[in-house]
């Protein structure tokens, strides 16, 4: 991607500003929508179902008391007064409907009207199930036998007739019929619907007065979620844009909430981290180009001096070129060897080996060393040990250790290998006497050609990459290493492995115990 394909996608992201504003926004609408339908366009409805709700409770009531009229004109007067109703009970056994409590129409429903529709709704509650509701105009009782009805439940139970459209002539109409005994009775129930004009317009002044305070409820929100969230987003932002260039001293201030605290804090850790890779970057450049360039320059000065002076085309001359020609193989072979374990391409080839043995074949090569260079070094086993992984990579781990302990070692000159063997396991452990480390270095000395003086050298043996090499192989056998150091008294690398059985070729030549113990 281009520049000009990133200003473009750029221009066209929103920011988290306005984001958070929209979404707030979208969620305020919502909401107010939600308002107006519940309290503005369905108060109607919900105002209704109270009101039957309320002629229901008062005719279960009425029910119970049936058969002691005293009792049923007591609740019957309790509930007409608290909430507003007409009510009329008759018993309706014989022939001649007779009245229980006769109410003469408080509520503006006149009793003679009701009178002439009495078999109507005896009529219409029987065929419906015992119980008859009906919304009605004020004129509902009007005229001749039929009841003038805005919608009602005939034919669909006891269920609440709802009616969408309302208004202040409207009433409520509850009928039930009830069975004490060998009586049958019939009670009337009529309430007339309240005027909602007045707290409907309140409702809408209030409905307005909500939305302009959460619009500006909004504004305030996002301006605040600006300053306190974003704001340390946009500066980590700002600061990851230096860190992508190459600044490694970005800072990353996270102060606000614990998730971007723990933000913060882990680019800047991934900050120094970088800052880490990118100096050991520059010094494995740095040291690689040492190492390639001074056998370079010898071969090339050798061959040099051997082409224009024909005297000095002498076997040790020679030899000069094919040792430096080897030193540079092995520099090759030992950067390949890292990238293939660090890339996993090279993997542990797992066998049963005696690593007694591979000790003890691996200081076989240091015996030249030993006589001609002064180098001292001991070898203490205290039993024979096998373990189950690949000999090679571990033969190659011993022999970079000790290259390592010989290049660091004291002026003594001396480096001490130790094998102990417990119940479980077999540590290897190799020692030099030098100036050791600091314990603020230990943690980086498995890098690449990291230097704890920082002054890069020719390694008197091996090609720098030793220890990294051996971090990859021992991590790829998942055994447990490390170092131990103190400044001035010398440092001590060390691995472990798993033991297993000495296998049986072993037992005849390495059985060394006196209780037979392998």
């Amino acid at each position: 991607m281009n520049s000009s394909e990133r200003i473009t996608n750029k221009k066209k992201r929103i920011g988290i500003k306005w984001k958070m504003f929209a979404i707030l926004m979208i969620f305020i609408v919502c909401t107010l929508v939600s308002i107006w339908i519940v309290q503005i366009r369905m108060v109607n409805l919900f105002y209704q179902n109270a009101k039957f709700h309320e002629l229901e409770d008062s005719a279960n009531a009425i029910s119970e008391s049936l058969g002691n009229v005293s009792e049923t004109k007591i609740k019957a007067a309790y509930y007409a007064d608290n909430y507003a109703l007409d009510i009329w009970v008759l018993d309706v056994s014989g022939n001649k409907a007779e009245w229980v409590i006769r109410d003469d129409g408080a509520q503006g429903v006149i009793l003679p009207f009701i009178n002439h529709k009495m078999e109507t709704l005896y009529s219409y509650t029987q065929k419906n199930g015992g119980i008859y509701m009906a919304t009605l105009p004020s004129d509902g009782f009007v005229g001749g036998s039929d009841i003038k009805v805005i919608k009602d439940n005939f034919g669909k139970g006891d269920g609440f007739p709802e009616v969408s459209k309302y208004n202040d002539t409207m009433g409520a109409l509850y009928v039930r019929i009830h069975q004490v005994d060998d009586r049958e009775y019939m009670i009337v129930q009529h309430a007339n619907f309240s005027s909602f004009q007045t707290t409907a317009m309140i409702l809408k002044y209030q409905f307005v007065l909500i939305g302009i305070i959460t619009a500006i409820f909004a504004l305030v929100s996002a301006w605040l979620m600006s300053k306190f969230i974003t704001k340390p987003i946009v500066k980590m932002n700002e600061a990851a844009k230096k860190l992508a260039k190459g600044n490694y001293n970005a800072n990353f201030d996270g102060v606000g909430y614990r998730e971007i605290n723990e933000l913060a804090d882990t680019l800047n850790y991934a900050s120094r981290e970088l800052a880490k890779t990118d100096n050991l970057q520059k010094e494995l450049i740095s040291n690689i180009s040492h190492d390639l360039r001074t056998p370079l320059t010898m071969i090339k000065g050798y061959g040099e001096v051997m082409r224009d002076i024909p005297e000095e085309n002498t076997p040790e001359n020679v030899q000069v070129i094919i040792d430096e020609t080897a030193r540079l193989s092995e520099l090759v072979n030992d950067m390949l060897d890292l990238s293939k374990i660090q890339s996993g391409t090279r993997k542990p080839q797992l066998e049963k080996f005696s690593i007694t043995e591979t000790l003890n074949d691996t200081m076989k090569r240091y015996e030249k060393l030993t006589m001609q260079d002064g180098y001292c070094i001991a070898v203490r086993v205290d039993k024979d040990a096998a373990v189950i992984a690949d000999r090679g990579m571990i033969l190659q781990v011993i022999y970079n250790l000790i290259n390592n302990a010989i290049n660091y070692t004291g002026e003594d000159k001396c480096v001490e290998v130790r094998q102990t063997v417990t119940d479980k396991a077999v540590r290897i452990s190799v020692r030099d006497t030098g100036d050791g480390i600091a314990p603020e270095d230990l943690a980086n000395i498995w890098e690449r050609y990291y230097r704890v003086d920082k002054v890069h050298k020719r390694a008197a043996i091996g090609t720098g990459l030793g220890l990294s090499i051996v971090k990859g192989i021992l991590e790829s056998h998942d055994a447990r290493f490390g170092v131990e150091s103190a400044v001035g008294e010398g440092t001590t690398f060390w691995f472990e492995l798993n033991i297993a059985p000495i296998p049986e070729v072993f037992d005849a030549e390495y059985d060394s115990t006196d209780d037979g113990e392998i």
